[in-house]
């Protein structure tokens, strides 16, 4: 393959400059070199390889700020690679995953050695997240400065919420002091212990134990508290009720350094989703109520929720089918992320440039990471997207080794047909 790659007859797309419209972009030794119209015309040599973008969107490439992959321990239900894979399929060029591996990711080596894996499997950049606190168990912290040089992104303890308030404060303080981030799963556990599915009529009518929307309320304010006493900067993960999302809108409006995200899950489904104790329904949280559903589009309308993440999260059919208190939650998402997001900008709720700001330039603003943008000097991470084309979603062709998604046969719009990383096809036609 030729260094010098031009993409003609494309949608340009950058929400960071408000930039969409058609356009061309060339790409040097992995680098983006120019963008703009016409760049065919000023005699780039013959050295440069042509590729026809047939009109479809030419966006950054998207930073996955959420996943699960499940290696080192799980393997059997994702690998790092399988991920990678799943992920380019997906638009996703930079991912970050989360700490809840077998040993959890709480030293320096196995930061390391997320960061070697990647380089290896030369497909999306994995990045990860470090443990908050020792094996996840919600009392002494790790050593979040080394950790970060080590390459951690940032600080959580994944699925768990940290509970212990000052546990909390503590490590906003020590964050704080090296202008790391703490990511929180919002949920007061003493409220969602034995939970299954969201609190309400349905869960009544299933006869199974409901879990209160005040569980994320109550753990969102708490640590927006700890956040004004420490000054840190603090994300709340996959936010899903409309009370946490007030909250959140509040603190910003104080000036607060405080971001969240939301999955797809969270807009583009409701509780009814659960239906007749359908466990590829059941996440953490779980879903929630129209009216919050409805809050979540909100909030991203009006920039409150700052990223929309997969919250990847493969489980086996063993862990599935089970009576619905005993499966495990969550939902796979790396390949239906983009799609489910497009629906957001095809039923008029957002616009496109929205979509992508919540998809890219956000997630790596909050992460600090490169990507998120389309301009001369940055890699040539980006996705090509068909924004029009119909298909139906079918979880059998899914990458991911594990299909537990409640989406199968579901209507989207808008396709993947190309995923650059660092100036070469990853997914695609040449890939």
């Amino acid at each position: 393959m030729s260094d010098r790659v031009l993409f003609v007859h494309a949608r340009l797309l950058d929400p960071a400059d408000g930039l969409d419209r058609p356009g061309e972009l060339l790409v040097e030794n992995g680098t983006i070199a120019a963008l703009g119209p016409n760049l065919s015309r000023h005699g780039l040599g013959a050295d440069v390889r042509i590729v026809d973008c047939a009109g479809c969107c030419l966006a950054p490439g998207i930073v996955d700020m959420r996943v699960q992959l499940r290696e080192p321990g799980d393997e059997h239900q994702e690998t790092l690679a399988t991920g990678a894979e799943a992920a380019v399929a997906g638009g996703i060029t930079t991912l970050a995953m989360l700490p809840n591996t077998v040993p959890p990711i709480d030293d320096n080596a196995l930061v390391e050695f997320v960061s070697r894996r990647s380089r290896e499997i030369r497909l999306a950049a994995i990045r990860t997240y470090a443990a908050a606190t020792k094996g996840l168990r919600g009392g002494e912290l790790t050593e979040f400065g080394l950790l970060a040089e080590a390459g951690a992104v940032a600080f959580t303890d994944g699925l768990h919420a940290i509970s212990d308030a000052l546990v909390m404060r503590r490590a906003l303080s020590y964050a704080s002091t090296f202008d790391l981030l703490v990511v929180q799963h919002p949920e007061e556990p003493s409220l969602s212990a034995g939970g299954a599915m969201n609190a309400g009529e349905i869960a009544t009518r299933l006869g199974l134990a409901g879990i209160t929307p005040a569980a994320e309320t109550i753990m969102v304010e708490r640590d927006i508290r700890l956040v004004e006493i420490t000054g840190a900067r603090y994300h709340a993960a996959h936010v899903s009720t409309a009370g946490a999302i007030d909250a959140i809108r509040r603190a910003k409006a104080r000036g607060l350094q405080v971001t969240c995200d939301t999955a797809p899950h969270y807009f583009a489904l409701n509780e009814t989703a659960v239906g007749q104790y359908r466990t590829f329904a059941k996440v953490s949280p779980p879903l929630r109520s129209e009216a919050d559903r409805l809050a979540v589009i909100e909030g991203l309308r009006d920039g409150t929720i700052d990223a929309i993440a997969s919250d990847h999260a493969p489980q086996d059919q063993e862990s599935k089918r089970l009576p619905f208190p005993s499966a495990e939650p969550g939902i796979v998402g790396l390949e239906t992320l983009l799609p489910l997001s497009l629906e957001l900008y095809h039923n008029g709720s957002l616009g496109l440039l929205q979509v992508m700001r919540a998809l890219s330039q956000r997630p790596a603003e909050i992460l600090r990471l490169p990507g998120g943008r389309l301009r001369p000097g940055a890699p040539a991470d980006f996705v090509i997207f068909d924004l029009d084309r119909p298909w139906r979603i079918d979880v059998t062709a899914l990458r991911s080794k594990c299909k537990n998604a409640p989406y199968d046969g579901r209507p989207a719009q808008g396709k993947v047909t190309r995923t650059v990383v660092g100036g070469r096809t990853v997914f695609g036609l040449d890939s």
